[in-house]
């Protein structure tokens, strides 16, 4: 085997090393997410049964300045954080009109 071979097989192995903590982060997400849409349906269950609106705009204003917060301390691009979160609270707020008007989630 000559040098670039082995130089391209040490980096194979690493990059698969890489992709297999990858994967790992990404179940981990996955479960995660999965906890926090538990818990955010709980909250669309309390706002039907009690008169709430579904959306809550002065938390989400709250909770994307914390989160842009933790990116930039994470060296997260801040504005990916609040897309990100911006595209998990449309989907929270989905479920919390479908609770209140009684079509589940």
């Amino acid at each position: 085997m000559n040098t670039t071979e082995a130089r391209q097989d040490a980096a194979k192995r690493k990059l698969e090393e890489l992709r297999c903590s990858i994967d790992n982060i990404d179940a981990a997400l996955i479960y995660m997410l999965a906890e926090r849409f538990r818990h955010t349906q709980a909250v669309g269950q309390l706002k039907a049964a009690n008169d709430m609106p579904p959306a809550d705009p002065a938390r989400e204003a709250r909770q994307v300045a914390r989160l842009r917060e933790l990116a930039t301390a994470a060296h997260l691009d801040p504005d990916f954080a609040e897309k990100f979160l911006a595209f998990i609270i449309r989907e929270v707020i989905r479920h919390h009109e479908a609770i209140a008007a009684g079509t589940g989630q």
